[in-house]
């Protein structure tokens, strides 16, 4: 019985944190969204976070105004790349995420968490970065 109750709570432990990784560290998918970044913020009551709102345009006019758009909110946990979106707020960039299946609360609302960041030169062209 001693042998069994060894093996059934190793068994346990393992599945939990089989879990555990999967939900908090495992990346489900990475990427890299474009768009005109709208708002970013430090906030929270206990844990204070970066959190990020980005305009992703699908349709744009003959001024350079987009018409369709879609939201993309992220959160960022390096100070550095925090300030880097903080300069440049109201500028067209490029994000590069990871998604993630669930988060700690002092990690950030969103599953989405951007780990580096690149202003956008020429709307128009993917690769004028600088």
């Amino acid at each position: 019985m001693k042998k069994f109750a060894i093996y059934f709570t190793l068994i346990i432990v393992l599945v939990l944190g089989s879990f555990v990784y999967w939900k908090y560290y495992f990346t489900y998918s990475d990427g890299y969204r474009a768009g005109l970044l709208q708002k970013f913020s430090h906030k929270g009551n206990i844990f204070k976070t970066y959190e990020g709102e980005l305009i992703l345009s699908s349709v744009q006019s003959n001024s350079n105004v987009a018409i369709a758009s879609e939201k993309f909110f992220f959160s960022v946990t390096n100070k550095a790349v925090a300030l880097q979106l903080e300069k440049v707020q109201g500028e067209s960039i490029v994000v590069h995420y990871r998604e993630k299946n669930g988060t700690f609360p002092w990690n950030g609302e969103s599953f989405y968490f951007v780990d580096s960041v690149r202003v956008n030169i020429d709307q128009g062209a993917s690769h004028g970065f600088r």
